[in-house]
Parts: C-alpha cells; structure tokens; sequence
C-alpha cells in the first residue's frame, strides 16, 4: 500500500469537492438545518392538550376541581362551560383532545358521601396522546379524591391520615424529563448516517459516468488506495458536519454532554468510517449516479430512522424486526451518543457497541474494496 497514491486520490477528490460550493454548502448546512428542524419540530412531551370542561354543577365543589384542571400545564383549557355540542364539534374538528363534564349533582353526592362520576371524553384516534391525557386526568382526578378523603376523615376524626406508602422518586440523567434532550443525541446519528451515505454514493459511479474511471484504470493505483484516498477526502467533510452537530445539540438546544470527549470522538470516526463505506460500496456497485443517490437515500434514511431506536422502541417491535435491528449500525451510535451525552458512561460501559461498529465498518469497507477489484485489477 503506498501513501503517496492515497495522498494523491486523496487531494484529487478534496479539490474536486471544494470547487463545488454548492455540494459543500449543502453537505454543510443540510444537516444543520435538518437538526434545527427536527429538534424544534419533534417532541415528545404531551402536554397543554387542548380541553373542554363542561360544568353542570358550577358549585364551589365544581369550580375546584375544574381549577384543578385549569392551572396545570397539562391542560390547554379552551372553555370551562362548553357544552356536549362544543365538546362533541370540538373532537370532530380536532381542536380538543379531551372533554371533561361534570354532572349537576357533583357537589351534593360528594357532600353525602357518595361517589360522584365524572365523564371523560377522549379522541381516540391518536392513540398514544390519548393514553397519556387519560392518564393525566386519571391522575387529577384521583388527587382531587384523596384530598377529599383526607378532608372528609379529618373533619370527623380530628387525625391527619397518612399513605401507606409513599413513594420518592427521583429521576436520573435527563431529570426534568425534557424530549428534546432524548431526541437530539438520538437525532445525530441519524442525520450523520444520511448525509455520509450520499455523499459518498455518487462518487465512484460518477468516475464511471464521466468517463474517468478508465483513467484510473491505467495506474497502478489499488482498491485499497483508491477507496481510502476517497474516503479520507469526504471523512474531513462529515467530521466537520460530526462537530457541527454536536456544538448545536449542545449549545443551541442545551443538552447536557456529560461523558468523555474521547469516547464519543472514537465511536464518531468508527461511525462515519462505516457510513461512508456503505456509501462507497453503494456507489461501486451500481455504477450510476441516479441509482446510487436512491440507494443510498433509501438504505440511510429508512433504517436509520425507524429501526435504530431514536423514535420506537427496539424491545416493542416484533421479533423478526427486531433481529433486523442487529444490521443497523444506527442503533448502536444511538445507544453511545445517549449514553456519553446523557449517562456520562464512556467506553467502559458501550464497548460492546464500539465493537458492532467497528466490525460494521470492516465488513462494508471490506465489500466496497471487493468490488472494485474486477473493475480496476
């Protein structure tokens, strides 16, 4: 293996990208601009659900409960005297998730003793929101009838009940629970994996389109040297989209990077290696630019974003999928880049996905090397 014809592939497709600023605009802000966009876009947090509270009742017992509803960031309550018209149009519109009506004997039940329903209207048909708002209410419901009990026991024994069991909880890593904080570590990878896959996708067949492969076919040039001289030109390029990224999600959206910059420089180049090698191998084996680019996009993008765990949840797929999921070099990037921005864990603890990546990358750099042996031998 000779350096000095690495160098040289090297600077012949470092020069060819520089002289495209428009590619290197886009390779540079696209993913930029698809983590400003994701990040502010996608969340995870349901909360101000829109709400319609019909109250019957309207007694001061009422009122406190609808209170209850009003002053919790949870609940976007549009109107507290709505209707079953209102509620019903307001569902069908989609303007309201949840309709809550109290009935006009609330406060004379509870006075009595007695249990006092209370509906709750749900559109179902975006189910998780709906799970989590039926929660929510659950929740205010259930508050608002302990502290009833409370009251009505004390009222009568003088005595301040206590639960039986109280729990302390205390959350760990991301401790205000914010999506954005999951989301963008996990976003990264993504968005790496799609922009270091195109890139590269178009650059082998593009020597075979334009009629220069033939050049490089009369050097003594290896496989070998070609494809790293390649690699090493665009591996510049998405480090710096790598660094790009990391410096949004830490300084734009405040995520907290507690763990080592070492480990997550490492598993980085291991990463983009392989990405690149995919793009590369991609590239070589269809030997046009228009294929290549679909290929890239659609082997990248897909995987990447539905499998790797950075939206659903590996362990809730099917089995088959699951196993599927083993293939995605995205998946284990995910898991490093939440466990050293997150956790604050380093190699100590992702080895094992260090080294899934690593063997990735071997395998594909090892593919893409395989075949363009017959085409420059």
């Amino acid at each position: 293996m000779s350096l000095r014809r690495i160098r040289a592939v090297f600077r012949k497709e470092f020069l060819h990208i520089v002289r495209d600023p428009r590619s290197l605009g886009m390779a540079l802000l696209i993913p930029l601009l698809m983590l400003t966009l994701f990040g502010y876009a996608l969340s995870l947090d349901v909360d101000h659900i829109p709400t319609m509270i019909f109250d019957q009742d309207n007694s001061a017992t009422s009122r406190d409960l609808v209170h209850r509803f009003t002053g919790s960031d949870y609940f976007n309550v549009k109107a507290s005297d709505a209707g079953y018209a209102s509620i019903e149009k307001g569902i069908n519109t989609n303007k309201i998730t949840v309709g809550i009506i109290i009935p006009p004997d609330f406060s004379r039940l509870l006075e009595g003793g007695h249990q006092a329903p209370v509906q709750v209207l749900l559109d179902g048909s975006d189910s998780n929101t709906a799970s989590i708002a039926m929660a929510y209410v659950q929740t205010v419901i259930a508050t608002y009838s302990n502290e009833r009990i409370v009251q009505r026991v004390n009222q009568r024994t003088g005595a301040q009940p206590r639960p039986l069991v109280e729990p302390q909880v205390r959350v760990w890593y991301n401790n205000d629970l914010k999506s954005r904080n999951f989301i963008v570590p996990g976003l990264i990878p993504v968005i790496l994996m799609i922009i270091a896959a195109l890139l590269t996708s178009l650059c082998i067949a593009r020597e075979w389109e334009n009629g220069t492969m033939e050049q490089l076919l009369s050097t003594p040039i290896r496989p070998t040297e070609l494809l790293l001289g390649k690699l090493g030109a665009f591996f510049v390029l998405g480090a710096a989209d790598t660094v790009m990224s990391i410096l949004a999600g830490v300084y734009l959206f405040d995520v907290p990077l507690k763990g080592s910059l070492f480990s997550l420089a490492l598993s980085s180049f291991i990463f983009l290696f392989g990405a690149l090698s995919w793009g590369i191998f991609v590239s070589a084996a269809t030997k046009s630019q228009l294929i290549a680019y679909q290929v890239g996009l659609l082997s990248s993008f897909l995987p990447a974003f539905l499998l790797s765990g950075f939206i659903y949840a590996v362990e809730n797929m099917p089995t088959v999928i699951r196993w599927i999921t083993n293939i995605v070099p995205a998946k284990y990037y995910v898991s490093i880049m939440k466990g050293i921005f997150l956790k604050g864990v380093g190699l100590e603890v992702m080895w094992l996905e260090v080294v899934w990546l690593t063997v990735y990358a071997v395998i594909v750099f090892g593919l893409a090397v395989s075949k363009m042996k017959p085409k420059i031998a």
